[in-house]
C-alpha cells in the first residue's frame, strides 16, 4: 500500500462536496428556470385573455349598433309596405302620399334610397323624389329571390355597386309584398351605404396590423376596417377553414392562421342577433403579445445572466473546493511520508499495520512483516558524511520499493536507517523471497566513491497465520528479533522468527 492510497479517502470526500455543490446549483439554476417559465407562460395566458376581452367588447358594440340600425331599417320597410297596401292613401296628393310612405325612413342613418318596386320591377315609389324615378330593378339578385321565394322575412343582399354616378358600394335591406293568396305584388328594398361601416369600425381602436369583418352568414365580405384592398367587398370566405369553425360555433374566440396574410391572429367573433351577420374581430398576434415579447425578452435576459453567474460562482468555489481538498490531501500525504526517502512514515506504518491486521484476523489470511536495517550505517555516515548517508538510505529505500509492487504492501521508514514491510496475504516463504531479493538487489548496488564494499541490509521477517496465537506487539517484536539475528550471524543476510 503506498502513501497515496492510505490517503485516498480525501479526494474522495472533496469529489462527493463538489458533486453536491453542483448538483445543489444545478437544481437551483432549474428551479429558477421553471419558476420564471411558468411566470412567462402565465404572463402570456393573461394577455391573450386581456385581448380576448377587448375583441369581445368591440364586437358586443358593433353587434349592437347594427342590430339597432338594421331594426331601422326593417321598420322602413314595414312602414313602407303598410302604407302601400291602404286604399285611402290613393286618392291623396302625391305630396302627402310621398310622406306617409317614407315617414319612417328619415331616421336611418347612411341611407340609400328605399324603393317601392312592383311584380316587374319597376319603381312606384322612390324616397328620393315625389315622382318616382323611371328604373326598372327586376334584374337585382334580391327582387330575383323574392320572387321565387315567399319568406315575408328580411333578406339582406350581398354588396353592389349603386347605379348613381358615385357608384359607391351598398347592400340593400328588402322585404317581399305579397297579397292574400300569397301572390307576388312587388318588393319593399332600403340600400345602406358601406361608408357606414367604416365610419363605426373607423371610431374604434384595433391596431395597425389587425381588422374589423362584417360578413354575411353565407361567407360574403360585406366590410373591413382598415379596407386592404376595395377588391375583397362583396368576396366569398365560406370555403375558408377559419369562417366554416366561426359559423359553427357562432360566438367565441380562437387563435388561427389567417388564410390570406399567413400570420397568426386572434379571432374574436360574434352574430349579430337573429341577422344572417357576423362580426369578427381578428387581432394580431404580433399585436397582441408585443407588450409580453419585450418583458419576457428583458425577463428572460436577467434570468439567464442570474444563473450564468450562479454557475461561474458554483465554479469558481468547486474550484476553491478542490484546491482546498488538494492542499488537505498534500499535507496529509506530507504528514504519512518521510521527508528524506519519500517513502510512509512511522505513524502511517502503525495505521496501516493496525488496518490490515484486523483484516488479516477477519479474512484468515497470513500476514508477513519486515524489518530492514542497513549494516555498518554509522560507520558509513563518519565516513561518507551525513549527505552521503542520506544518499544512500534513498538509495536502499528505492530498492525496497521497486521490490514491493502491491497495492495492499506498505514499505515505511521505520526510523533512522531501519525500515519495514507490511506483506499482506503473504506467507513466510513469499516473505522470503521478497526479502532476499531485496537482500541481493542492494548489494548489486554500484560503491559509493571511496567505499571498499558495498552496502548491505539485513532482514527479520515475522509471520502471522491462524496456527500462531500471538497478537499484534508479538509480531513486532518477533520480527525486530530475527532482524538481531540476522546481525549476530554476519548481517547481509535473511531471517525469519520461528
Amino acid at each position: 500500500m503506498s502513501v497515496s492510497s492510505a490517503t485516498s479517502h480525501h479526494p474522495i470526500r472533496s469529489t462527493r462536496s463538489e458533486r453536491l455543490l453542483v448538483l445543489g446549483s444545478l437544481l437551483l439554476v432549474i428551479a429558477i428556470l421553471s419558476i420564471v417559465a411558468f411566470l412567462l407562460i402565465r404572463e402570456r395566458a393573461d394577455a391573450e385573455q386581456s385581448a380576448t376581452r377587448a375583441a369581445t367588447n368591440i364586437v358586443q358594440l358593433i353587434d349592437a349598433d347594427v342590430l339597432r340600425n338594421v331594426e331601422l331599417y326593417d321598420l322602413s320597410l314595414l312602414g313602407l309596405i303598410a302604407a302601400s297596401q291602404r286604399e285611402d292613401l290613393k286618392s291623396v296628393s302625391p305630396a302627402i302620399r310621398h310622406l306617409a310612405l317614407f315617414d319612417r325612413a328619415t331616421a336611418a342613418p347612411y341611407k340609400g334610397d328605399i324603393l317601392l318596386l312592383d311584380n316587374k320591377g319597376d319603381v312606384i315609389a322612390d324616397s328620393a323624389s315625389v315622382e318616382p324615378r323611371k328604373g326598372n330593378f327586376a334584374d337585382r339578385e334580391y327582387f330575383q329571390s323574392h320572387v321565387n321565394n315567399r319568406d315575408p322575412n328580411m333578406l339582406i343582399s350581398r354588396p353592389f355597386r349603386s347605379r348613381q354616378a358615385e357608384h359607391e358600394w351598398r347592400i340593400s335591406f328588402s322585404r317581399r309584398i305579397s297579397g292574400s293568396q300569397g301572390e307576388f305584388l312587388g318588393v319593399a328594398e332600403a340600400a345602406m351605404r358601406l361608408s357606414y361601416f367604416d365610419q363605426l369600425f373607423n371610431s374604434l381602436s384595433i391596431g395597425r396590423d389587425s381588422s374589423v369583418n362584417l360578413i354575411s352568414s353565407d361567407g360574403i365580405l360585406l366590410a373591413q376596417e382598415p379596407r386592404l384592398a376595395e377588391e375583397l367587398i362583396g368576396k366569398d370566405f365560406s370555403s375558408r377553414p377559419n369562417f366554416q369553425r366561426i359559423v359553427k360555433e357562432g360566438n367565441g374566440s380562437f387563435t388561427g392562421v389567417s388564410s390570406r396574410y399567413k400570420d397568426k391572429r386572434l379571432y374574436t367573433f360574434s352574430k349579430v342577433g337573429n341577422l344572417p351577420l357576423i362580426v369578427i374581430v381578428a387581432l394580431s398576434s404580433d399585436e397582441v403579445f408585443a407588450s409580453w415579447k419585450r418583458t419576457a425578452v428583458v425577463v428572460s435576459v436577467a434570468t439567464i445572466a442570474l444563473c450564468i453567474s450562479l454557475l461561474w460562482l458554483t465554479w469558481l468555489l468547486s474550484r476553491e473546493l478542490r484546491l482546498r481538498h488538494n492542499a488537505e490531501q498534500e499535507l496529509a500525504q506530507l504528514a504519512a511520508t518521510d521527508a528524506l526517502t519519500g517513502l510512509a512514515n512511522r505513524r502511517t506504518l502503525d495505521q496501516v499495520l493496525r488496518h490490515e491486521w484486523f483484516r488479516a484476523q477477519r479474512s484468515g489470511q497470513p500476514l508477513s512483516l519486515l524489518m530492514i536495517d542497513a549494516d555498518h550505517f554509522k560507520a558509513f555516515n563518519d565516513r561518507h558524511g551525513h549527505q552521503g548517508g542520506d544518499d544512500a538510505l534513498r538509495s536502499v529505500a528505492k530498492v525496497i520499493s521497486d521490490n514491493v509492487r502491491r497495492p495492499a504492501d506498505l514499505v515505511a521508514r521505520y526510523g533512522g536507517e531501519e525500515f519495514s514491510v507490511i506483506l499482506a496475504e503473504t506467507d513466510s516463504q513469499g516473505a522470503q523471497q521478497i526479502a532476499e531479493h531485496i537482500r541481493a538487489t542492494v548489494e548489486q548496488l554500484p560503491l559509493v566513491a571511496g567505499a571498499e564494499s558495498p552496502i548491505t541490509v539485513s532482514i527479520g521477517i515475522s509471520t502471522w497465520t491462524t496456527a500462531a496465537e500471538i497478537s499484534l506487539e508479538q509480531l513486532l517484536f518477533a520480527a525486530d528479533k530475527a532482524l538481531y539475528q540476522a546481525k549476530e550471524r554476519g548481517r547481509n543476510r535473511v531471517v525469519a522468527a520461528d
